[in-house]
């Protein structure tokens, strides 16, 4: 049998939400099907920060690396899901220290029990920077967390993605992790080569792990 796939990427689409401010979901109908256009072909409007995304360094650091600079390896591998439902503003050391045992270098954590795919959520939760600092001391290379930042939604500062910055780790923001139970899997969440972007969009899928 084929492993299991989760499709943990929210839809976009127009109307999908975005940060405050941030350019939303637009298509248009560059060439449609008629007689001498053989072809439907959109042009799209949007911010890479859209649906499921990976930040780029540069994304918090003005001399930060771009998105397409970036080593794919992060982003392909074994992975985590582990859950800390509704447990607060910040993910906490202690909502996750039941599964950190053997960790792998890819965590994910579900905070909603069910992703508001569908409007803004300024009340997200977001990591504890001293959490990320833990889960990097156990060899953490990506974090991810199912809503749109890893820090507060008024932050000004972005303390979590400091410290991602000072451990040049890599960060997946804005998964769908409803249907997916606590544990390990192939994470597969690959961003698009844009040279000079600050973050990509990126359709992350979870793999059932399989015995050798």
């Amino acid at each position: 049998m084929n492993p299991r796939i989760w499709d943990i990427s929210p839809p976009v689409h127009e109307g999908a939400p975005v940060f405050p401010g941030d350019t939303p979901y637009r298509q248009r109908w560059a060439a449609t099907i008629a007689p001498g256009c053989p072809v439907n072909v959109s042009e799209i409007t949007l911010s890479p920060h859209v649906g499921a995304h990976a930040d780029a360094p540069l994304h918090y650091d003005a001399e930060g690396a771009t998105i397409g600079a970036l080593d794919l390896s992060p982003y392909l591998g074994p992975c985590r899901v582990i859950h800390a439902i509704a447990r607060g503003p910040l993910v906490e050391w202690a909502h996750i220290a039941h599964a950190v045992e053997r960790l792998p270098p890819r965590v994910l954590v579900r905070t909603y029990q069910r992703a508001p795919v569908d409007r803004w959520d300024g009340a997200l939760a977001a990591y504890a920077p001293a959490t990320i600092e833990r889960l990097a001391a156990l060899g953490a290379k990506l974090i991810g967390i199912d809503t749109a930042s890893i820090d507060p939604a008024d932050s000004k500062t972005l303390d979590s993605h400091q410290v991602i910055r000072r451990l040049d780790l890599r960060v997946l923001e804005n998964l769908v992790l409803d249907e997916v139970p606590e544990g390990d899997y192939e994470l597969i969440a690959l961003p698009l080569k844009l040279v000079t972007a600050d973050a990509s969009p990126v359709r992350a899928v979870l793999r059932e792990l399989t015995s050798p």
